[in-house]
Formats: structure tokens, C-alpha cells, sequence
């Protein structure tokens, strides 16, 4: 017992506040307080409901009901009342008298959104479908406008309090398909992929027919890169809408990065004669495009249509930037310039200007108002993002201490003996897409993407031994369930595989965590380590603006410092405890002396020298990465790498590396 809650005559509300506090923890001391409260103000309405809420909880069913039977006598004309006798008599199975009680709460108070929904459930078990279609409608259309003064008392752009409310909102309405609709479009766009996905799955799985429901779901797991999902999804929506150019356009790209070349192509030559007036469309068919390998100008026509649409849209302009070949004009700068300056553009609008304005002053040299937009770009994305640097760390002293020689010795013939996997790890903008292109471009290797399937199945370990962290848990399994992880690492990525080729890349970078994992699930794996100057590859990276949910640790220079350091610190832990087993490629070199480490590369994968891998910008494929353009050129080395015009200006970085 929490002990009585003074009645203070002047303090009613407050009185009732703290007594209503107790409900969750005490419902007996709620109870106790809500009739202290009527003994110095009998029959006063919310201190009656609080006390029936209280002999409710506490189990007393039959006495609350008697209680609020009475105040509806009493108070005929309370919404809140016949509100709270509906639900109550719900409970009770009487379903027919809740129908009644909750029919006049909505008569007496038509914008009561709860009482609608409640209204709706009694009325669908009943079997009464128009009813319950009817208060359904009128319970989103109610739910709707009090979710939107919620987002404008947020103001907009502070979406961080916009999703506590609507967490607050859900709490209190679990059932309510709006709310949690809005909250995994919040969290989509502010990067949060498994948070946005699950809030979707839940919306559309209490309202199966909603298309837009299913179409933000279809995003959230194509920025997971779950393309097989997102496809499934779309060819739900596509039955509904043939031929829609958003969910066409959209496809295209999901097609891509799944190997599916042949119908992307065919998909996206369906698209481009279309008069489109959708900046979206225009994008999602640029990068389509682009993943492709198209003609570059294709890509650029597609932007610029975008941004004849909408001079704001600051994806395209980044877009452009993000080709690393396109060369702004000063009417571009200009116009960026103009864009940045208007009131009421969004954060991620701004922050798209942001980084493509930083990339068109770097092209004409001005570095330092370059980095201040980059800068500010940075700051705009950063507060969005859910990122703790301590985490990696932890996690890469806990791999230190785990993967010693005593774990690898005794499990030295475990695993699944297929060595068809080559592994690219290393830090973003480190050279990996050239590594890739060049071994794509051998005969027996097939290049595919940034696969999740590794990371995806650690997760799945993770949940099916809660009370084991990775790589602990790795201690419980043996040979057998060893073998079975490789196998199923094989059997999970061969829907990548269209060529039929005997070897295949995975260029996820953060695997380089999952190296003592590839070594006892695949130990005929190759694991190559792409490498490169912490300051190119760090400034490269804080230039960069990334997908929603990548590289989270990319907007501050100290994380991504950080995250560097750990990076290298657990790759030369397994340097030293498993000498030989990954092989480095240092960007620099590369570009220096292409044939030498060409040839290096290939004799550690066991592949014979193959003079296309030295013309690897000729080889077409898909390729979905920000070095697309880049790796479509012939190798050369840079006179001067970019991060030295902002030497000046990565103190941060250099304090942590």
C-alpha cells in the first residue's frame, strides 16, 4: 500500500491526478483515494469512474459495475460515463448492452474516437459489418485530426517529441491502425528500419487493405534490403494498381538488386516514354538507372526532369552530387543557394541541399564554405539518428575475448566445407565496390551486393538463445548446428546467384565483426579486408549522405573515428589469432599498382589471373553503391586525395585516430 492521498479542497485536480497515478502500481490505494475524495466531494464524476477503475482492477467486477450502473443513472447525459459502462460490460461478455451504452456515449459526444473504435469492435463481433465499418471510419477520421494537432504541436520538424506522442497515443489505443501508421512513417524517415518495419507489419496486419500502409511497408523493407519481401509486397499492390509508375519505378530498383537485370531492364524501358509528373517516380527511376549501369545521361535527364517538378527536392540534387561525375553549373549553385534559403523546407530536404551544395563548392574548389555545408548537412541528419558508439566497442572487446586460438582450435574441421562465398569487409568508402568489380569481373566469380543475411542470421540466433549474447552462444553449438549455419548462409543468398558461377561476392561491410563467425560456419570462405587511409575514409564517409538506417556512426567525426579504430583493432585480433585467413587490399596500393594487387587478390582466392579483372570498369552489372560511377572508369591513381583540402578541418577525427 502506497498509504491515502490527502484531499486538498483546493487542489481537486491535482488530488485526482495523483490518485489516478496509482491505478498501474496500487489499484486498491486508487480505490481507497477515490473515496476520500468523495468524502469531500460526493459524487463528483471523475473521482467515481477512478473509483470504479480501481474495484475493477483489483477484481471486484460485479461492484464496479453496480458503481457505474448507478452513475449512469445519475449522469444520463456524461458521455465518459456510458463510455466506461460499455467497455466495462464488454468485458463481461454482454455484448448486446455494450452495443446500447457505447451507441449513446457517441450520440451524447460524437468526437469521442475511443468510444467509436470500442463501438466498432462490439459491432464486428456481433456481425453487424456496415455498423462496424461505419464506426471504424468515423473513429480514423477522429483519430486522424487529433493525430495531426499532435504532429503540429510537435512542430513539424521535432519529430523526436512527434514520436513520443504517438507512442503515448498507442499505449493508450494499441488497436488504433492510424497511429501506428504515422509512427513507422516517422521512424522510416528518420532511419530506424526494424523500428519502422514492425510498426508497418503491425498496421497493415490490423488493417490488411490499407495500400498506403503496405507501400510505406514495402520502403521500410527495401531500405533493409529485404527485396524479396518488398517485391512480394509490391505484387499485392500492383494486382490492385497495374501498371501505377510509383510502384513500378520502385520495383525496378528491387529487381535490380536482386540479379533480376533482364525484367528490370524491361520494367524500366516500360516506364520511360511516360509523361510523369511525379518527382518520386522520376527519382526512383534515376536510381534504377543507375544500378543498372545505364548511360550516365539517362540518370541525369531523370534527375533534372525531378527537379523541373520541384526545385526543392533536395534527393535529386543529391543525387546529381552523389555521381561523383556531374559537374554543377553556377545557375545550380544558385539555385541551391535560393532553396536553402526558404523558411518551412523540411529537415530532410535541407539536408540533401546541404551535402549536394558542400559537393559543388568541392568541384570548384572553395573547401572551406564546402565543409560548411557539408558540416551543416551532417548536424541536420545526426539529431534522427539512434547511435551509441560504446556498443561496437563493447562488442568488438567482447569478439577480442571470445575468438582466442583455445575457441578456434578444437573446431578447426567445423563448418560447412562450400567455399563459395568471398567476403568484402572493411569500412564504407574504403575501395570495396572497386574490390568487388574487379572480381566480378573474372569469370568464375559472380559479384551480387550488400547481403544482410549474415547480420539477419545472428538476430535470429540471438532471439532463439535469449539468455546468451553473441558470440557466447557460439560455445553451445556443435559441429552438426555449425555445418547447418554455413549451409544456411548458402542456401539464404543463392536467390543472388543468376549466373551459375562457382564463386560469389558478399560486399556487407560490417561483417568484418562476423569474422570469427565465418571461420567456424564457412572455413573455405575468403574474407578480404578493403582498406584505406582513416582520414580519406573518414572525410569521405562525413561527405557522404547515406540511405536512411546506413552508416549511422557517418555523421559525426568522432563516431566515425571511433568506429575506424574499432574496425582495425578487431581485424588485427584476428590477424594475430588466425594468421593468413583474411587478406588485405589497401586502397592506395591498388590505385598505385593495379596488376600487382590484382594478381595478390586473385591468388588468394585460389582464382587463376584473368586479364578482364585489369579492365574491370568494362564489366556491366548492377551496382548499388555511391562508387557506382567511379568503379565504371579506368583505375588511376589521385594526385591528391580529397581529405587533404580539409585537412584543417578534421581536428576531431585526428584527436580519436
Amino acid at each position: 500500500m502506497h498509504g491515502s492521498v490527502p484531499v486538498q479542497q483546493d487542489s481537486l485536480s491535482a488530488t485526482l491526478t495523483a490518485a489516478a497515478a496509482l491505478l498501474a502500481t496500487d489499484p486498491e490505494s486508487a480505490a481507497t483515494a477515490a473515496s476520500e475524495i468523495l468524502d469531500v466531494y460526493p459524487g463528483q464524476p471523475q473521482a467515481l469512474l477512478l473509483l470504479m477503475s480501481g474495484i475493477c482492477l483489483i477484481g471486484a467486477i460485479e461492484g464496479a459495475r453496480s458503481l457505474i450502473e448507478w452513475m449512469a443513472d445519475e449522469y444520463p447525459n456524461v458521455a465518459s460515463v456510458h463510455y466506461e459502462l460499455g467497455l466495462l460490460l464488454g468485458r463481461l461478455d454482454a455484448n448486446d448492452q455494450a452495443i446500447d451504452r457505447l451507441s449513446r456515449a457517441v450520440a451524447l459526444e460524437p468526437n469521442h474516437p475511443a468510444a467509436w473504435r470500442e463501438l466498432g469492435h462490439r459491432l464486428a463481433q456481433k456481425g453487424d459489418v456496415a455498423g462496424a465499418q461505419k464506426a471504424y471510419v468515423q473513429h480514423t477520421r477522429l483519430s486522424l485530426r487529433e493525430l495531426k494537432l499532435i504532429e503540429d504541436a510537435a512542430g513539424g520538424a521535432e519529430d523526436v517529441k512527434t514520436e513520443n506522442m504517438l507512442r503515448q497515443w498507442i499505449e493508450v489505443s494499441p488497436t488504433d491502425v492510424l497511429a501506428r501508421r504515422m509512427l513507422g512513417e516517422l521512424v522510416l524517415r528518420m532511419g530506424r528500419l526494424r523500428e519502422a518495419e514492425l510498426a508497418l507489419k503491425e498496421a497493415l496486419e490490423l488493417a490488411p487493405d490499407c495500400d498506403a500502409t503496405r507501400y510505406f511497408y514495402c520502403m521500410a523493407l527495401t531500405e533493409r534490403m529485404d527485396w524479396k519481401a518488398a517485391n512480394a509486397e509490391l505484387q499485392i499492390l500492383l494486382k490492385k494498381h497495374p501498371g501505377d509508375p510509383h510502384l513500378e519505378s520502385l520495383l525496378v530498383g528491387n529487381l535490380a538488386m536482386r540479379g533480376e537485370r533482364e525484367e528490370a531492364l524491361r520494367l524500366l524501358e516500360k516506364l520511360r516514354p511516360q509523361t510523369i509528373d511525379d518527382r518520386v517516380v522520376w527519382v526512383n527511376y534515376a536510381l534504377g538507372a543507375r544500378t543498372l549501369g545505364l548511360d550516365t545521361q539517362i540518370v541525369i535527364d531523370a534527375y533534372r526532369k525531378c527537379l523541373e517538378l520541384d526545385p526543392s527536392y533536395g534527393a535529386a540534387w543529391w543525387g546529381l552530387a552523389d555521381l561523383k561525375t556531374y559537374r554543377f553549373t553556377p545557375a545550380d549553385i544558385a539555385t541551391m543557394r535560393g532553396q536553402l534559403d526558404r523558411s518551412g523546407l523540411s529537415d530532410s530536404l535541407r539536408c540533401h541541399l546541404e551535402f549536394a551544395l558542400g559537393a559543388a563548392l568541392e568541384s570548384e574548389g572553395a573547401y572551406a564554405e564546402s565543409f560548411e555545408h557539408y558540416q551543416k548537412g551532417n548536424g541536420l541528419r545526426r539529431p534522427y539518428i539512434k547511435y551509441n558508439a560504446d556498443l561496437l566497442h563493447n562488442d568488438i572487446m567482447r569478439a577480442k575475448e571470445f575468438f582466442t586460438p583455445e575457441f578456434f582450435a578444437p573446431r578447426k574441421n567445423t563448418g560447412c566445407p562450400g567455399p563459395d562465398p568471398i567476403f568484402i569487409v572493411g569500412m564504407a568508402r574504403a575501395g570495396s565496390t572497386l574490390v568487388e568489380q574487379i572480381l566480378a569481373s573474372h569469370s568464375q566469380v559472380e559479384g551480387t551486393m550488400e547481403l544482410p543475411d549474415l547480420g539477419d542470421m545472428v538476430g535470429e540466433l540471438a532471439a532463439k538463445y535469449p539468455e546468451r549474447s553473441f558470440p557466447d552462444l557460439l560455445s553451445d553449438l556443435d559441429d552438426t548446428a555449425l555445418r547447418r549455419l554455413g549451409e544456411e548462409y548458402l542456401e539464404r543468398t543463392r536467390y543472388q546467384r543468376k549466373l551459375g558461377r562457382p564463386f560469389f561476392t558478399d560486399k556487407g561491410g560490417n561483417n568484418f565483426v562476423y569474422t570469427g563467425l565465418i571461420q567456424v560456419i564457412l572455413p573455405n570462405a575468403k574474407i578480404v579486408d578493403a582498406r584505406r587511409h582513416p582520414l580519406a575514409c573518414g572525410f569521405s564517409c562525413y561527405k557522404q549522405a547515406f540511405a536512411p538506417g546506413a552508416l549511422l556512426m557517418a555523421y559525426d567525426q568522432t563516431e566515425i573515428a571511433r568506429y575506424y579504430r574499432d574496425y582495425v583493432e578487431v581485424m588485427d585480433h584476428f590477424d594475430r589469432v588466425l594468421p593468413g585467413r583474411v587478406h588485405r587490399v589497401i586502397h592506395e596500393h591498388l590505385l598505385g599498382d593495379p596488376e600487382t594487387e590484382i594478381r595478390r587478390l586473385l591468388e588468394y582466392c585460389g582464382l587463376p589471373f584473368e586479364e578482364t579483372c585489369l579492365r574491370s570498369h568494362e564489366t556491366e552489372r548492377s551496382i548499388r553503391t555511391s562508387s557506382s560511377e567511379q568503379v565504371r572508369q579506368p583505375i588511376q591513381k589521385k594526385k591528391v586525395e580529397a581529405w587533404q583540402h580539409y585537412d584543417a578541418w578534421l581536428q576531431p577525427m585526428k584527436d580519436v585516430l
